[in-house]
C-alpha cells in the first residue's frame, strides 16, 4: 500500500471539513495529490491530465472560478506547524520568492528585483513566512508594486479584493501574516532578509514580545559604541540653542569599520545539524544609528544590537544585525544567523517539487488557491519526512516526493475502511443521478467508469444503469434514472 493512501486521507480529512461544497471536497484532495505527482509541469491542465483524464475544465474550475476562501486553510496550516516544530526553539524566517512572468495581464507582474535570477526581470514577488529549522511554510502574500496599486481598472481586472488594493509595503504584509500566525505558532525568534526589512527598526515593533534578526547584506553598516555618550543639548557659541540631542562621538563602526571590527577579533564558528560547516565571523556590540535625526542629517544612537562580519571566500564580506543579549557568544550568533537559509530551501522545494511557479493563471484568487495548496502538500511530504516511523522518516523531500508521487490512481484511488460515492457522468438533459451509498468524498472515481459511460450514453433516451464498481473497500452501487424518474 502506497503512503499516500496510507497517511493522505486522514492527515488531510480537516482541511476538508473547510470546504463548503461537495465538488469542492472532491477537487481539493486531486489537485494536491497532482501536486505532489511525479508530473513534469503542474500548471492545471498538466496536473488534471494526470489525477483527472478528461476533467481539465472541472480542475480549472476549481481553483480559478470555485468560491471558497483561503483563511481556514491557512490557520489549519499553522496549527499543523506547531505540532511539528513549534516552540521556543523554532524560528520564524520572513523573505521572499519571486515567479517568474512575462505580460502585464497577471496579478502583481512587473519589472522588479528577483533574488532567483539576480536581477531585475519581470516577475510576481511572494512575501513569505517560513517556520525552521526543518522548514515548513505557513503564509505567502502578493506584493503589488505602485503600477498596480495607482491603477484600479487593472487591479479589478484581476480580481484583487478592495481590503487588498492599497499600496503596502513588503514588511508591512510580512508583519500582518506574523501577527496572524503568532496566534498558532510559537516561536523564539525572527530572521529577516535586509531587502525585506529595509527602513524598519530592529525588532520591527517594540510592541512584539519576540526577538528579531535582520540580515544586513549592505556594504557597510553604521552604529556608534555601546554606551557612547550624548549631549543633550550640545553648547552653541551664537544662535538659538538646539533642541535636537547630539552623539558626542563619530560613529565608530562606518564605511571601513566593519571591515577593522572583521580584522580585530575573527573567529571559527560553525553551524548545521549535519556535517559542521565552519567560517571566520567576528561580531562587536554597538548601537545602531538610526535613532532621531537631526538637522545635520546626523542619527541619534537608537536600540542595541550586534553587528557580525563574514569573511567569505577572496574579499567578499557580509555584515548582519542582531539584537540578542550582550551575552550571547559568537556560536550561538552564527548558528542563529544561518538558520535564515532554511527559507531558501523551502522555496526551492516548493518551486521544484510541488509547483508553486507553474501557475499560469492570472487573476488573484487562483494564484491564492494555488498557492495554499502548494503550501499544503509540501507541508504534507514534510510530516511523512518528521513524523513517520516506516521508511520515509529522514529522507529528503525530493525523494519522499519520488516515493509518494508515480502511484496510479487506479491502483490507490480508495483507501482502506473508505467508502466514496461514484457518480458516473451523464447528459443532465436526459438523466438525473441518484445516489444510494454516500460518504464524505475524498476522492473521485468517476474517470475510472468514463469510457464505460461513453458507450453507452447514446444508446437510448431511456435506459437505466445499475454499475457496481468493487473495490479493496467494498461495494459501492449508484442508480441512474432517467429524466421522468423511472427506476430499474
Amino acid at each position: 500500500m502506497s503512503p499516500w493512501v496510507r497517511h493522505f486521507p486522514t492527515w488531510f480529512a480537516p482541511f476538508l471539513t473547510h470546504f463548503r461544497h461537495a465538488a469542492q471536497r472532491t477537487w481539493a484532495p486531486l489537485y494536491v495529490r497532482g501536486l505532489c505527482s511525479a508530473a513534469s509541469r503542474k500548471s492545471m491542465h498538466p496536473l488534471a491530465a494526470v489525477v483527472a483524464p478528461g476533467k481539465e475544465d472541472h480542475v480549472q474550475h476549481f481553483i480559478t472560478d470555485s468560491p471558497w476562501t483561503t483563511h481556514p486553510l491557512e490557520t489549519l496550516l499553522a496549527e499543523r506547524a506547531q505540532q511539528m516544530l513549534g516552540g521556543k526553539d523554532a524560528v520564524l524566517i520572513i523573505d521572499d520568492t519571486c515567479l517568474t512572468k512575462f505580460g502585464t495581464k497577471s496579478v502583481g507582474v512587473a519589472r522588479q528585483y528577483s533574488g532567483q535570477v539576480g536581477k531585475i526581470t519581470s516577475c510576481q514577488c511572494l512575501v513569505s513566512l517560513t517556520l525552521a529549522h526543518l522548514p515548513v511554510p505557513l503564509a505567502l502574500r502578493l506584493f503589488l508594486p505602485q503600477e498596480w496599486t495607482s491603477d484600479p481598472v487593472r487591479l479589478q481586472a484581476a480580481g484583487v479584493p478592495l481590503e487588498h488594493q492599497q499600496p503596502q509595503t513588503k514588511w508591512a504584509l510580512a508583519l500582518q501574516e506574523l501577527d496572524r500566525v503568532r496566534e498558532h505558532v510559537t516561536f523564539g525568534m525572527v530572521l529577516a532578509d535586509a531587502r525585506s526589512a529595509r527602513g524598519a527598526s530592529v525588532p520591527p515593533r517594540a510592541d512584539r514580545a519576540w526577538t528579531a534578526v535582520v540580515r544586513r547584506d549592505h556594504p557597510h553598516a553604521e552604529g556608534l559604541s555601546q554606551g557612547g555618550p550624548i549631549d543633550p543639548h550640545p553648547q552653541v557659541l551664537s544662535g538659538q540653542k538646539t533642541q535636537v540631542p547630539h552623539p558626542l562621538r563619530r560613529p565608530a563602526i562606518g564605511r571601513r569599520g566593519p571591515q577593522r571590527c572583521c580584522h580585530a577579533a575573527p573567529g571559527v564558528a560553525t553551524w548545521d545539524q549535519g556535517p559542521p560547516l565552519s567560517g571566520r565571523f567576528a561580531a562587536v556590540c554597538v548601537r545602531l544609528a538610526d535613532g532621531e535625526e537631526n538637522a545635520q542629517g546626523q542619527h541619534l544612537p537608537g536600540q542595541a544590537a550586534w553587528i557580525i562580519g563574514e569573511q567569505r571566500r577572496g574579499e567578499e564580506r557580509k555584515y548582519y544585525v542582531c539584537n540578542l543579549p550582550e551575552n550571547t557568544p559568537l556560536s550561538r550568533l552564527v548558528e542563529v544567523n544561518k538558520r535564515r537559509w532554511a527559507c531558501e530551501l523551502t522555496h526551492r522545494e516548493l518551486k521544484d517539487e510541488v509547483g508553486l511557479d507553474h501557475f499560469e493563471g492570472r487573476s488573484w484568487q487562483g494564484l491564492y488557491h494555488h498557492a495554499v495548496l502548494c503550501m499544503v502538500a509540501l507541508t504534507f511530504l514534510q510530516w511523512l519526512r518528521l513524523t513517520q516511523p516506516d521508511d520515509l522518516k529522514g529522507n529528503t523531500v525530493p525523494t519522499i516526493r519520488a516515493e509518494v508521487g508515480p502511484c496510479h490512481l487506479n491502483a490507490d484511488l480508495v483507501a482502506p475502511a473508505q467508502l466514496y460515492s461514484v457518480v458516473p457522468e451523464f447528459p443532465r438533459s436526459t438523466a438525473t443521478v441518484q445516489r444510494k451509498t454516500y460518504l464524505p468524498t475524498y476522492f473521485s472515481i468517476r474517470p475510472l467508469i468514463g469510457l464505460m459511460n461513453k458507450e453507452l450514453l447514446g444508446a437510448s433516451d431511456r435506459w437505466v444503469l445499475r454499475l457496481f464498481v468493487l473495490k479493496r473497500c467494498g461495494l459501492v452501487e449508484v442508480v441512474c434514472q432517467n429524466k421522468k424518474g423511472r427506476g430499474p
